[in-house]
């Protein structure tokens, strides 16, 4: 049975239905090798079938031969990959999807417990346990180049990390940031953890468990200090990541938002010895 489309894009978090299948990808992998895992599960009663391919590889669905023609990121967590049905011998199209790479944060150092407990009873709050264990383990971060997250009004640089626990140099740290930075303009419902250029990041104070990072612009900072235009300010955080994890993932550096395309890796013993295979 022939599909009824020769190409498909599958996001993350999606599937694609090709005539006699649907397909969905497990994980993505800029390698070098760029690599993905595609699922094939048939609509029939037979069992699903799992690819591990390079770009440019092949595999198959059903009778069909289908090509991992593409990756497109925008971040760690978004991408879109593209399949292409394809007939014996037919001619690989080059790719021209963008390639996420990671964000260049130099982080601090590490904290132990006393130290955890100490900064909270400073703050006066208990931290959410996402951001604790990543303070725990990074004590802020300090951006290598200009980083930001597309589509959202801020810039995180150089001298604008995110904050950490550096009492000998306040304007890097994160309990000096809640009188400078949150008091005059939110209630001690929220933590400042980085004064980017273009507004302020903050994670929750007050409620348990949420762990989700939110962005204040900076023109929203503005008016009378005081709970009610504390209230009005707060109405406007926009939700930026679920998690430090997440944030960190959707971070990218600004001097390489241009990327060039994603290369096709070269088969054969050569690329095996280029990319460390034995």
């Amino acid at each position: 049975m022939r599909s009824f489309t020769d190409v498909a894009v599958i996001a993350n978090n999606a599937t694609a239905i090709v005539g006699p299948a649907r397909l969905g990808v497990r994980w993505v992998d800029v390698g070098p090798p760029v690599r993905a895992e595609i699922i094939v599960t048939p609509s029939g009663d037979e069992a699903d079938s799992a690819y591990e391919v390079t770009l440019g590889e092949t595999f198959t669905v059903g009778e069909e031969t289908w090509r991992f023609a593409d990756l497109d990121m925008s971040s760690l967590d978004e991408w879109e990959v593209t399949v292409r049905r394809v007939d014996h011998n037919e001619a690989t199209e080059p790719p021209t999807g963008r390639l996420w790479k990671p964000a260049r944060l130099r982080p601090y150092g590490q904290l132990d417990e006393d130290q955890l407990r100490s900064v909270e009873a400073a703050l006066g709050v208990r931290l959410p346990p996402e951001y604790r264990d990543w303070l725990r383990r990074n004590n802020g971060a300090l951006p290598e180049v200009e980083h930001h997250i597309p589509g959202v009004p801020f810039t995180l640089m150089p001298e604008r990390p995110l904050f950490g626990v550096h009492p000998q140099y306040p304007s890097f740290d994160l309990v000096h940031a809640q009188r400078v930075h949150r008091d005059p303009w939110l209630s001690r419902d929220w933590l400042v953890i980085a004064r980017p250029s273009g507004g302020l990041l903050l994670v929750s104070a007050a409620e348990t468990g949420d762990d989700m990072i939110r962005f204040l612009h900076e023109q929203d900072m503005l008016g009378p200090p005081g709970p009610s235009a504390s209230v009005a300010r707060e109405r406007k955080l926009r939700p930026v990541a679920g998690s430090m994890p997440e944030l960190i993932g959707r971070l990218t550096p600004l001097d390489l938002a241009h990327l060039p395309p994603a290369q096709f890796a070269p088969p054969g013993p050569a690329a095996d010895h280029e990319n460390g295979l034995r």
